[in-house]
């Protein structure tokens, strides 16, 4: 069964690029694996939070930015990495 991302994003500020752009890079790393959605908020809001099996993992309105780094990403993957081995 795969494993639920769900990405909560400011859809009045333009984010939506950002979201596809990690929704694809997460695809890369666990092919098969993920059932990614992504939300986009009507109104601004400044959301970039990224949620693994219910769990807010990053969050840009708690500082931390977007997933714009290796190590932001790496955060990620080892968040997916241990859902994974939970099943």
């Amino acid at each position: 069964m795969a494993l639920a991302i769900r990405v909560v994003y400011c859809g009045a500020c333009g984010y939506k690029s950002k979201y596809l752009q990690l929704k694809k890079k997460l695809e890369d790393e666990f092919p098969g694996c993920l059932d990614i959605c992504g939300e986009g908020t009507p109104q601004a809001t400044g959301f970039f939070e990224v949620m693994v099996a219910g769990k807010l993992v990053h969050s840009k309105k708690r500082g931390d930015g977007y997933v714009d780094t290796e190590s932001k990403f790496l955060k990620l993957v080892a968040a997916i990495k241990a859902a994974l081995a939970q099943g």
